[in-house]
């Protein structure tokens, strides 16, 4: 079978891959976006967004809704897919290969994002949803008037652990500093809640539970030496993320971290494929700066396309 072609292909439908596919297409090129999971990315895993312009306040599953509906305005189309691998033929044009197809394109956006970074201790993987998340909007609901653990000092940790807190009945938030890294508003607000305590200069060694479920966590103090073992149903876990870009990893595009470089422009070394938002390496990662990113990424895509008719 011949491949599906398009001008444009986004990998990940997220705020900066859906914004890239709403330029792209209204430009009047064939734009494909593709997603290993549900549009809207990490936007589905957010309680409440209040620093997007336009809004006091929206849900972050509607906000991507309302993305969703404006980057297919102009006819791109969305599709699942895990994408394996992409190639660069001799003569520029991409080929983006998934577990069932292969795509070709003139240009390429990758848009993947990242994902969290696992404590890498005993019982993380035997309680994986069983009590051990990194999601507390998807799973808080099941631990309704119990105790969990949130571990992390960034914003996540402390804008999910307030979450936690209006359906939990108490938040324990371990972190291995003896302050937290979060913005200063997010920290008023956790200390200001009396559901949420702080024990610091501590790390999570171990998640203990009874074979089907979550009973608590094991604890070291860095600076007293002290061990203990803390009961709680879950735990939530946010000390950090991780490019998704394994399957770039031959391009020669990204740092020895894996985040993927590009100029102001969102170009890679590359000519024809850039990359935008969470996977690409910056130092602010938020809706709004993904959203720029897209605009960019989508406007340079036409003008790539433009140069090499």
């Amino acid at each position: 079978m011949a491949n599906k072609k398009y001008d444009v292909i986004v990998i990940g439908a997220g705020p900066g891959g859906m914004t890239a596919a709403l330029y792209a297409s209204r430009a009047n090129l064939s734009v494909l976006m593709l997603d290993r999971g549900v549009y809207g990315g990490q936007m589905n895993n957010t309680a409440e967004v209040e620093n997007y312009p336009g809004f006091k306040s929206i849900l972050g599953p509607d906000l991507a809704k309302e993305m969703y509906d404006s980057s297919t305005q102009f006819g791109a189309e969305y599709a699942y897919g895990t994408v394996t691998g992409v190639t660069v033929q001799a003569y520029g044009t991409k080929l983006v290969t998934t577990e069932d197809d292969t795509f070709e394109t003139k240009a390429l956006i990758i848009a993947t994002g990242s994902e969290h970074r696992k404590l890498g201790v005993p019982g993380e993987e035997e309680y994986g949803g069983r009590g051990v998340s990194y999601c507390a909007v998807c799973d808080g609901a099941f631990f309704r008037n119990k105790d969990v653990a949130v571990v992390g000092g960034g914003d996540s940790a402390i804008e999910e652990g307030t979450y936690l807190a209006q359906i939990v009945d108490s938040v324990n938030v371990f972190h291995r500093r003896d302050q937290l890294r979060a913005q200063k508003i997010l920290q008023d607000r956790a200390f200001a809640n009396e559901k949420m305590h702080f024990t610091w200069d501590t790390v999570v060694t171990e998640i203990v539970g009874d074979g089907q479920k979550v009973t608590g966590v094991k604890t070291h103090n860095k600076k007293t030496g002290e061990d203990r073992e803390v009961p709680v149903a879950a735990v939530f876990i946010y000390v950090g993320i991780l490019p998704i870009t394994e399957p770039f990893k031959d391009l020669g595009i990204t740092d020895e971290e894996g985040w993927i470089v590009t100029d102001d422009q969102m170009k890679t070394k590359i000519p024809g494929i850039f990359a935008v938002g969470d996977v690409r390496k910056k130092n602010l990662r938020q809706i709004t700066t993904a959203v720029g990113d897209g605009g960019i990424a989508g406007q340079q895509a036409f003008n790539y396309i433009e140069e090499t008719k």
